[in-house]
This record gives structure tokens, sequence and C-alpha cells, in this order.
């Protein structure tokens, strides 16, 4: 499936009134220090464990309208066990060319080019990678390349995957506060340098040295990733997200990708691009050097 066959969503401005609240109003902001602390997430997270949450779940099911016949049938014993739940077989599937690149979740793209100085702009707010990786060798790798945020919301799945054949170099995780992962928060704080985020440098077959990362977002304390061996294939479990809506980020260096034109044009319009994982939404580029033996 090629991006240009994928829904657009609009990067909305309308958020719930409590959103609202948090993020444009004096007394919100004040309010946003408690909400964005670990000790709330974790207490959240304790609750979404419980067996009590599942008298959630129908109602976010309905209010998210979930298409539940794209996933394993079973009884949930918790929110959060429905909330991590997986799909049926060859409900994500990844290409078989091995040069496309695919998306590595569900969730909505949007896609920017690295500047020479390792920055870019999202909605307005400057980020550079030395404050996304507190590593400014590795940031310095990444100039010139390209950098995919994918954000999942809550009618998305939430497992995700490694995109290619690879080693892993390095892995990282950043303490950090839990702000929401919406448009709005983008709009007021570096949201992606100031979360709680853990990533893997890996060297893939295909597409050279990259960076996966995954962002936490308000009340999403856990990102719960398997035990890394030396090695991972393409398509292979990396891990989950457990509650709510979040983030991954994706780095790539210089002439190692070619972004899907599509992608590009919605992101500068404002748009977001639906994707599903394992979904083309690129390639090896052609001035791709050979990365991996």
């Amino acid at each position: 499936m090629n991006a240009r066959d994928l829904k657009t969503v609009e990067i909305s401005r309308r958020d719930n009134l409590f959103i609202r609240f948090l993020y444009n109003t004096a007394p919100g902001r004040i309010a946003l220090r408690l909400f964005t602390a670990r000790a709330v997430s974790k207490a959240v997270g304790v609750f979404m464990d419980s067996r009590a949450s599942r008298l959630m779940i129908r109602w976010f099911i309905r209010s998210n309208r979930i298409d539940m016949s794209e996933y394993v049938s079973k009884k949930y014993s918790s929110f959060n066990d429905f909330f991590t739940r997986k799909t049926k077989e060859g409900r994500r599937t990844f290409s078989k060319v091995l040069s496309d690149l695919p998306a590595p979740c569900d969730g909505k793209l949007t896609a920017y080019n690295i500047a020479a100085n390792s920055a870019f702009q999202i909605k307005g707010s400057v980020y550079t990678l030395n404050s996304l990786l507190k590593d400014k060798a590795l940031a310095d790798e990444f100039a010139d390349g390209v950098c995919l945020i994918f954000r999942l919301t809550p009618d998305d799945y939430h497992r995700y995957a490694f995109i290619d054949d690879g080693e892993v170099v390095s892995r990282k995780r950043i303490k950090g506060i839990l702000h929401t992962v919406r448009p709005i928060a983008c709009r007021y704080c570096n949201v992606y340098a100031q979360n709680t985020r853990e990533y893997v440098v890996m060297n893939t077959k295909r597409f050279g040295k990259a960076v996966q990362m995954e962002v936490g977002a308000l009340f999403v304390g856990r990102i719960s990733n398997r035990p890394l061996s030396d090695s991972f294939k393409r398509g292979e479990e990396k891990g989950m997200f457990e509650f709510g809506g979040s983030t991954i980020v994706m780095l790539f260096q210089k002439d190692a990708v070619t972004i899907d034109d599509a992608i590009y044009e919605n992101t500068r319009k404002n748009r977001e691009t639906v994707v599903k994982m394992g979904c083309k939404i690129g390639e090896k580029s052609l001035r791709a050097k050979r990365w991996f033996k």
C-alpha cells in the first residue's frame, strides 16, 4: 500500500475542555505540573491494571469507534490488557519488497527534513537532535537527514515493530515529564524533548544507521519494550505502549531513505497521513551506500 492511497487528517486545533484548560490558561498550566508528574502517571497505571478498569472498555470502544473485528477475541483482565490487545494474524503485514520503508506502527505521520545544524521545526517549536537524544555526537550523525513522527491516538494499535533486519548499536532511556502529545501541547512546549522517552540506535540492513524512539505521554508512563538481543528482524515486535496515545520518532541519516512525496505534502498542508504498521511510507534511497553486509 502506498501513502498516496492512505487517508489524511487535519492537525486539529480542537481539544477537549480539560486539555484546553491545562494548556491555554494560567491556572491550567499550574495544574499541569501535577498532572505531568510521574507519580500521577504511576497511580493511573495501577488503576488501569486493575479488574475495576474493565468497566471502561465498552465506553472506550464506542467513543473511539474502534473496529474490534481486527483484533484477537478474548476476555480482558483489565483496561491495559485490552489496550495492548493483539491484532489477528495478517492484519498488519509488511511489504514483501525489502527496499520499501515500512511504518513501524499505526499512527498519524508527519515528516521533516533535518537541517545541517541538526535542527528541525514542529508546529512552531524548534528542536535540536541534541535536545531530543541527549547525545551531541550521535545528533551530528543525522544532520541533513529525515525525522518521522508517528502520533498514536486511542483508536490505533499500540504495539510497534522493527522496520528492517539489523543489529543493535546502543540503547538509552531519558527520564522526563509526561505532556500530552496532542498538537496543542506542541504549540506550548517542546514536548518530544521534555517527555520521558527511550530509544535504540541500530544499524539496519537496507536503511543504514537509524534511531527508533518511543515517547511517553500524559498518563502513559510505561513504555514496555521487549528485552533486546544483538540483532532483530523486519516486522519483529519491539514493544508496546500502555494506556493512551503516544509517539514514535524515527531518524534516518542523509541519503538513506526517500519518503513518499505525498507525506511531505500532507505535512506542509498541516495534515497528518494515517498509516498502519507495515505499510509503505518510502523506500531505500537510490543514493544510499551499502550500509550492512
